[in-house]
């Protein structure tokens, strides 16, 4: 898990949904690594050197990026949204983008254990399912199409 330091108070309750619906899942702690990045620009970045590091089954990228005055939040959205996907199509392995784009503090609260529950929460869940999706085509019970 690459975690933006950027809007702490946001990332890290997403970080900590992340992590602990992870342990509920069965992840064991001990396989749960985490590191810190200095905004969400570098969690593509910091998501590939997991993965050559550990040889992960999955990364979750963490970050929150709120719309300012200027047009900066939909580059940073889009790069990262673009790096995930480009890292998890060329790796193989699940990349998951935990990255809230709200326009404001209160929306981001709001997602990241407010009204609209903890989005780290879901991206936990996104990285499970995709696992057991590539374990289960590694290991099918039936087979469907042409052999």
């Amino acid at each position: 898990m690459a975690v933006s330091r950027w809007n702490t108070d946001i990332t890290h309750s997403l970080q900590d949904a992340c992590k602990e619906t992870l342990i509920k899942a069965g992840i064991k702690a001990e396989n749960i690594y985490m590191v810190e990045v200095p905004g969400t620009f570098e969690i593509p970045a910091a998501c590939k050197i997991l993965l050559q590091t550990y040889g992960l089954d999955a990364v979750i990228g963490i970050g929150c990026v709120i719309k300012g005055e200027t047009s900066h939040n939909e580059y940073i959205n889009h790069a990262v949204a673009t790096g995930l996907t480009q890292l998890s199509i060329i790796s193989g392995k699940p990349c998951i983008f935990g990255v809230l784009t709200p326009n404001d503090m209160d929306q981001a609260k709001d997602r990241a254990g407010g009204k609209y529950g903890n989005k780290g929460v879901e991206a936990a869940n996104a990285a499970l399912e995709m696992i057991a999706l590539k374990d289960q085509i590694k290991d099918p019970k039936s087979t469907i199409g042409f052999n």
